[in-house]
């Protein structure tokens, strides 16, 4: 089975938000399908996007697992964004979560080593 992901994630104000994405993320956005939206893609067909849908801002819960946490958190603190909260589950997954200005969540989770 191929997996592709396409997750969307509503904000507010359009420009707001893709600034702080772009600070998440590292990029500007690969494309923007309309005047509405911004899409990221982030690996493959894996693509996360915001959309101008001020009535359902602020509900996104997302979670993204990275090869180096570590390092995506510090890349994500040199951009000049700090995380929400810090998680260490009993497994020994670590999440970090980055909440945007309209309350969405985007967490970083790490496996570990």
């Amino acid at each position: 089975m191929t997996l592709n992901l396409f997750a969307g994630i509503s904000v507010r104000d359009l420009a707001a938000a893709e600034d702080w994405y772009r600070r998440l993320f590292g990029a500007p956005p690969t494309f923007y399908p309309n005047d509405v939206e911004a899409v990221w893609q982030l690996a493959g067909e894996r693509f996360v996007y915001i959309q101008l849908r001020p009535e359902h801002a602020g509900h996104a819960l997302h979670t993204l697992v990275v090869d180096d946490l570590d390092a995506t958190v510090a890349g994500i603190a040199e951009r000049g964004l700090e995380p929400a909260m810090r998680e260490t589950y009993d497994n020994g997954v670590r999440k970090i979560t980055y909440v945007d200005t309209d309350g969405n969540e985007i967490g970083f989770g790490g496996l570990p080593a």
